[in-house]
């Protein structure tokens, strides 16, 4: 909903606005026309507001925030209603791929991002970046395997878990080891970062690699290790709207409300750096 203008009319203006109607009667007098006031050019108060529903696909990283910010959005647009569904992003982009209702795409990496549009599915000029995000190891608050930095994560006797290669957490993972030299065996791959927090908080795995919103929002279940080498795989997280949306109105003001003031100071608030 729009900013209601306030109702403020100076003298001079309703002067002029006397003088302007009795000349307009005069003239219709003169021509025996009549103002049909529903073919007038004076735009409605009231503007255009949003209205309607869309369906928002946003990369499991972002369950806390997005919540967040579509209640923010609804609350700023009452006409409006988002719904949200979130997994990994490659998960998403294949659910998007096979004809899923999706109105706007939120990855956590620009390389899912660009499958949608080399596919036509997001136009090439639509991606926005909105934050980035790096990894850090969530180990269960007691810390039972006494992990301390990167490498301790490849040591046999610590249950270590990290995404799948396709989900960019698993991609961030990859250029560590590489980065490091260091490999891991994990005890499993998941196909999200909150599933990977899942096992972690479950007691499943003595440690997790998760990016730092994770455990921040996670609270007191976990705690965070930050290791310098996450530097070398820092993710971009670019948001748009699908082409195909059913409401492309709603779709660009919830991006704009995403990359905007609003957006930017709970993504901040949550952990998330700078675009």
């Amino acid at each position: 909903m729009g900013r209601t203008r306030s109702n403020v009319t100076t003298l001079a203006g309703t002067l002029a606005g006397t003088l302007a109607v009795a000349t307009a009667l005069a003239l219709t007098g003169c021509s025996g026309a009549t103002v049909d006031p529903a073919t007038s050019a004076t735009p409605t108060a009231s503007g255009s507001a949003l209205e309607g529903s869309i369906t928002v696909y946003a990369a499991a990283s972002l369950t806390t925030t997005f919540t967040e910010l579509a209640d923010e959005f609804e609350k700023a647009h009452p006409g409006t209603t988002v719904e949200l569904t979130f997994a990994g992003s490659s998960d998403l982009v294949t659910q998007i791929t096979e004809g899923a209702p999706a109105d706007v795409f939120a990855s956590a990496d620009e390389e899912n991002m660009a499958t949608l549009t080399d596919a036509g599915l997001v136009d090439p000029s639509a991606p926005e970046d909105f934050a980035t995000n790096v990894l850090t190891i969530a180990v269960p608050s007691s810390n039972p395997a006494g992990v301390t930095d990167f490498a301790d994560l490849a040591k046999p006797d610590v249950k270590t878990v990290i995404c799948a290669a396709q989900v960019p957490c698993g991609a961030a993972t990859a250029t560590v080891e590489k980065a490091t030299g260091v490999t891991i065996s994990p005890v499993s791959e998941e196909s999200s970062v909150t599933d990977v927090l899942g096992k972690v908080t479950s007691g499943e795995a003595d440690a997790g690699l998760v990016y730092v919103t994770d455990v921040e929002a996670a609270g007191d279940s976990v705690q965070g290790i930050d290791f310098p080498e996450a530097d070398q795989a820092v993710n971009t997280y670019p948001i748009a709207p699908v082409a195909d949306t059913a409401n492309p109105a709603v779709a660009e003001a919830f991006v704009a409300f995403v990359t905007g003031e609003v957006g930017q100071g709970v993504l901040q608030d949550a952990g998330f750096g700078a675009p």
